[in-house]
């Protein structure tokens, strides 16, 4: 094993970090990561890529690259433009582009000006429409408008019947018991609650009752590796959430899950909004367990 190699893989063991989690983490093939770690870069199909893939690894585990390339220069291959992929060299110019590639760039601008002079003429032919509907509106309302006056005037100008007797509102008998008001108290609704259950070196479980939803937002605020399982097994997350990110999951459907913080001081993680307290906030990295007890 190489020095930078035993570099790697010590900060990743610190950050206990399997080399499966860091494969997805940086999306790089599990044998390639090994092989960083080993020293035997003949494997890895060129040195451009051995060197972005110490980048990655560096990066992943919290580690500045160029302080790698540094410390270890001695043992990073160093690169020349022509070992760039090849496939970043087959950008055409625009004179080696067939000739009815050239065509059309040369007809594009006055293509583009048909287009929009069509979708001006469009344009206002609909503004013309709209307005005339408005005018049509307008006349309709100003005619049920004078109509309704017209009526109203007619009703207030007939004279009233003078042997019509004024009605007299029925007396409230202040003993009538049907008359008074139940008040039925209101049931109240229960709280949301998340307290802590068990608590060990780096290991906290919390209990969420009080609700029927299960919400949960991470927030980086600062770069973070973040994995969620679920009490069977099951991954939902396992990757690094750059700063100012966040990462929001639905896991009503689950009775608990465990989420493994590699940095728990730059990481808020809020259930329902509501932001959860760690036991212990320095230490990391930390699994923070939350049991779900439906209502």
């Amino acid at each position: 094993m190489s020095e930078l190699g035993n570099r790697l893989k010590q900060a990743r063991e610190e950050k206990n970090i399997s080399l499966d989690d860091l494969q997805n983490m940086t999306k790089i093939q599990k044998r390639y990561l090994l092989a960083l770690e080993e020293g035997n870069y003949s494997i890895i199909p060129g040195k451009f890529y051995v060197r972005a893939f110490i980048k990655q690894y560096a990066e992943a585990v919290d580690i500045n690259p160029d302080s790698i390339f540094e410390d270890f220069k001695n043992e990073v291959p160093s690169t020349s433009n022509d070992e760039i992929p090849e496939q970043l060299s087959r950008v055409k110019t625009h004179r080696e582009l067939p000739k009815s590639a050239s065509k059309f760039l040369d007809l594009f601008p006055k293509i583009l000006t048909v287009v929009v002079i069509i979708a001006i003429a469009v344009g206002l032919w609909v503004w013309r429409q709209n307005a005339a509907e408005n005018n049509t509106d307008a006349k309709q309302e100003s005619i049920t408008d004078q109509s309704e006056t017209e009526y109203t005037n007619n009703v207030e100008n007939t004279p009233a019947n003078d042997n019509q007797a004024a009605e007299e509102e029925p007396a409230v008998d202040e003993n009538d018991s049907t008359n008074a008001e139940e008040v039925t108290p209101e049931e109240e609704t229960p709280k949301q609650a998340i307290t802590v259950k068990e608590s060990s070196g780096s290991s906290t479980v919390y209990e969420l009752t009080g609700t029927d939803k299960f919400e949960l937002e991470v927030i980086a605020k600062s770069k973070s590796w973040v994995s969620i399982k679920n009490d069977k097994g099951k991954t939902f997350i396992g990757k690094v959430i750059s700063e100012g990110e966040s990462e929001v999951g639905d896991y009503t459907a689950e009775s608990e899950i465990t989420v493994r913080v590699g940095n728990i001081p730059g990481t808020d993680l809020k259930v329902n909004g509501e932001l959860i307290k760690y036991e212990d906030a320095k230490s990391s990295p930390q699994n923070i367990t939350i049991v779900f007890k439906k209502e």
